[in-house]
Parts: C-alpha cells; sequence; structure tokens
C-alpha cells in the first residue's frame, strides 16, 4: 500500500487566505527570499528553511495578500 504524504498547512488551506495558487505561490517565494536575504545579512543560522516560515506566516494570518482598491 502507497503511502500518502498529508501536507500541513493544507493547501486549501492556504490558498483559502490568499485567494488563488498563483498568488500564494508568488507570495511565499517573494517572503522566503526576505527571510534568507535578512538572515544572511545579520549573519543568522535559520533553524527552519525560509519557505516553511513563510507558509506558516500566511497560515497563521501574519502574512497576507494587499488587495488593489484601484
Amino acid at each position: 500500500m502507497e503511502s500518502v504524504m498529508m501536507l500541513y498547512p493544507p493547501m486549501a488551506s492556504l490558498v483559502e487566505k490568499v485567494g488563488s495558487r498563483y498568488l500564494l505561490v508568488n507570495l511565499v517565494a517573494r517572503r522566503a527570499r526576505d527571510i534568507a536575504n535578512e538572515a544572511d545579512e545579520a549573519g543568522e543560522r535559520l533553524e527552519k528553511k525560509p519557505v516553511s516560515t513563510a507558509i506558516d506566516e500566511v497560515y497563521s494570518g501574519r502574512l497576507t495578500v494587499e488587495k488593489d482598491h484601484g
């Protein structure tokens, strides 16, 4: 029997918070780059991968997409 890998947090929950997979990928990638650059500039070693940290921020609501009101 094949094992099924469960993702946490669930992809559907993340997409729901952002609006689309496209926005989610771009938001997480941009934030992950920022996290990595900030750590590098400060000479810090990260305990978690920057992408994991960015995903956690989206899931917790600390990182959101800014809506265009124009």
